[in-house]
Formats: C-alpha cells, structure tokens, sequence
C-alpha cells in the first residue's frame, strides 16, 4: 500500500485502503484526533498521522458528497447516506455519516464489504437463519447495540430468501448497505430512506401494494413505522427490523412503548400473536488478541406461554420462559456467553465482563 502523499484526496484513499486492508469496520475522522480506524471493536490511530484540522476535514469529506447532499448537510448539520469511492482504482462501497462538532465537520466511515458474508464467518447459526426464513408472516426482531452485526445478520437471512425461496422481497433501508444479486426466481428492489423513499412508514405503506413476500425495514424508529411493520406483519408479511435495546424482553417494552399508554394493552396483544422472534445480538473481543469478534446470541420465540405473558404485560417473566425453553430452540445470552468461554473463544476476564449471573461459570 503507498504511504501518504501531501494530497488529500489520495489521504483519504490511503485511510480508506488501511480500513479494507485490516477488516476493519469504521474509519473515524474527528478534528483534533488523527484517523482512527475500528479494528475488531477497538480503536485504532493510523500510525504516522497528525491530527486532523477542520480545514483539512473540510476538504477531505467535501470530495464524498454530492452538491445536493452538501445542501442537505449544512441545512441538516447531519447526513447519513451510501457512497461509492474508488480507493487505489477498485470501487468500494461505504456507509457515511457526516457530523459537526464545535463547528467542524466530522465523520465515520463504514466499510460495506463488497459480498454478503457466509453463516460460517459470522459464526451465526445456519439452522436459526433456515427457521427465521421458514416463516411465512410475522415480525422478527434483531436488536443489539450499535456495531453488533444487527444489519449483517439481516442480509444473510435475506439473502438466503433470495437465493433459495423464490421470494418477492422488498427492503427500506436508511442508507442501503448490502446490494443483493439478481436470481431468476426471486425479485428484490431496495429503496433508500430520502432517494427513493420519504421514510420507512411511507416504505411500508406503499410497499404493502408491491405484493412483496417478505419486507426488511432498516430500523423502527418511531410510531408510524412501529404500527405499519406489525399490520404488515398481521396480514401475511414475513416482517424484518432491528430494534436498539439489550434484550429480547427490552424489545417487547421498548416497541410497546412507542405508543400512548392507552393504547398499549392492544399493542401488546396484537405483538403476542404477530411477534415470531427476537434475535439480540453481541459481538465480543476473541481470546486471540486482533482476531475478529465473537457472535453472542439471545434467541426467543414466541410459545403460547411467552405470549400469553406479552398479551397481559408480564414481560419480567420474558427472561425466564427464554431459560425453560431449550426445547423450543431458545439461548439466554449468559448461556451463550458461557459457551463461548466452554470453547474457548473468549476469554474468562470477557465473559465476567458481560455475563449477568457470574456463578453460571463456575467450573469453567
């Protein structure tokens, strides 16, 4: 790789070709600091780099964005969207967000790999993936903090769909990261929240009259989006999104609470029956210092049970029905987190780190 030169624009292209080259998931660029990259969830400085000045940002950033998205940013002081940057002649793609801090412009910059990765180098369960794929209707859940592989896990499983069900597929994404092959028996159309589309809710809306099979909605983030995606999924959709909570029983609340209160006892009932699963996700440091993260999974679906205790607002009992119900193919995440240190994925110190129940390693 060539080392930097005084130009900025091939700066950038050096920066970004150090993201590529190491796997890693972010370049952040913030005046005061030098570029950082995100390499296997830690932070990383690009050696040999001085700190970025807000003159320097300016015209670095101003080289990814269009004169529209220009306006849009300074109207807005933010802006997500896809770009694609050639670095080193190879066209690459990236997820940008654009930021101002102190007055400066900011920004990180992911990278979107250039295929969907495979179960095997995720370490997600193929078996989960078929069982979440064999629903015809309903509404699966994936949450997790942000960078926990949330929207990777999604393409998978949508991807599988593409290639092997013969499936009309149809994605609301905020920006489109993924880009999914054309097969002769399956037909997707992706739409960008802002290009194509004016927000998820008006995706969903219109979306419902493409006769699509299967819908995968970015994020829920508001009421609107909340109430479409469970109608959809009330009326014969396979329905996919991600939530921003810790847990399979935080996603049931947080969704709940998305609408007044006096509404929440029809919106729980209509989640007990319309809610499949709820996937929550961690990604933790492997034993192998530099290594990629190891995938830790919450899985829940629904029983009669558990969504009897949904329909009547018992959610504290979520937790346990998740620990009894082995049989229906549902991991704790201390369980899973256990596995791991079983098998020596991650080490002692991590899995302490974030396990709730401590005593459960006990003879690890």
């Amino acid at each position: 790789m060539p080392p930097p030169t005084e130009s900025l624009e091939n700066r950038l292209e050096y920066w970004l070709g150090k993201a590529i080259a190491t796997n890693s998931s972010d370049l952040h660029l913030v005046c005061g600091y030098p570029p950082v990259l995100r390499m296997n969830g830690s932070l990383v400085p690009i050696e040999n780099e001085g700190l970025l000045t807000p003159e320097c940002l300016e015209r670095v950033l101003s080289a990814v964005r269009t004169d529209v998205q220009k306006m849009q940013f300074e109207r807005e002081l933010n802006l997500d969207y896809a770009a694609e940057i050639s670095v080193y002649g190879r066209p690459n793609r990236f997820r940008v967000n654009l930021f101002r801090s102190f007055g400066s412009v900011g920004a990180c910059l992911r990278v979107i790999p250039d295929c969907i990765p495979d179960f095997s180098w995720t370490s997600f369960p193929k078996e989960l993936a078929h069982r979440i794929g064999s629903f015809s209707n309903g509404l699966v859940l994936f949450t997790g903090v942000t960078g926990s592989g949330k929207s990777t896990s999604l393409a998978m499983i949508v991807e599988l769909l593409n290639r092997t069900r013969g499936q009309r597929i149809l994605t609301i994404e905020d920006p489109v990261e993924y880009r999914f092959p054309n097969y002769s028996n399956s037909i997707v159309t992706q739409r960008e929240v802002g290009r194509d589309v004016a927000s998820f809710a008006d995706g969903l809306r219109y979306g419902l009259r493409q006769d699509p099979n299967v819908i995968l909605v970015g994020e829920i983030r508001d009421i609107e989006t909340a109430r479409m995606a469970l109608s959809a999924a009330e009326t014969g959709h396979l329905v996919l999104s991600t939530l921003h909570t810790r847990d399979a029983k935080g996603a049931i609340s947080r969704y709940a609470d998305f609408f007044p209160q006096q509404v929440q006892n029809e919106v729980r009932s209509q989640l007990a029956s319309g809610v499949r699963a709820v996937i929550c996700q961690r990604l933790l440091p492997s034993v192998v210092e530099g290594e990629k993260q190891e995938l830790a999974l919450e899985i829940m679906f629904n029983t009669p049970a558990l969504g009897a205790a949904i329909r009547i607002g018992k959610l504290e009992s979520i937790d346990n029905y998740i620990l009894t119900g082995r049989s229906e193919g549902m991991v704790s995440m201390d369980e899973s987190i256990k596995r791991l240190l079983s098998t020596n994925r991650i080490s002692r110190a991590t899995a302490e780190s974030f396990i709730s129940d401590r005593s459960l390693l006990n003879g690890l």
